[in-house]
């Protein structure tokens, strides 16, 4: 696939959508339920690893996702206006993945670690 230069290629730019900080946490707590955006941004605060996600960011990154495909952003007919984000049958396939990853990432932490530590100590960097 020739891609010019400067430029993602389109699977490049969705992994780099689906993979980016804020992108693997709405799409993990969008797995569990459908969310209005206040709510997410608080489902993801509460994420004990992370700092807080600012509204420009979720706002993006939602935005990012909708546009692939992935997020379902349903505006309710009621005033003041509600706005719910879910996960479209794509968003669900690459949520389900991505928290597989995830899970696997926390439960080999220490194994991750303990070659960090290895790797250091044999470069001299310990």
């Amino acid at each position: 696939m020739a891609v010019s230069t400067g430029q993602l290629c389109p699977q490049r730019l969705t992994l780099e959508h689906v993979t980016s900080r804020w992108g693997v946490l709405v799409l993990i707590r969008l797995l569990e339920r459908s969310h209005r955006f206040a709510e997410l941004r608080r489902a993801i605060d509460s994420t004990d690893s992370v700092g807080p996600v600012t509204e420009k960011m979720l706002a993006q990154t939602l935005q990012s996702l909708e546009r692939d495909g992935l997020v379902n952003r349903e505006v309710k007919p009621v005033i003041p206006p509600h706005v719910d984000y879910s996960l479209t049958e794509l968003g669900h396939e690459a949520a389900v993945q991505i928290r597989a990853l995830a899970l696997w990432t926390n439960d080999r932490m220490d194994r991750v670690e303990r070659a960090r530590k290895d790797y250091d100590t044999a470069k001299g960097r310990a």
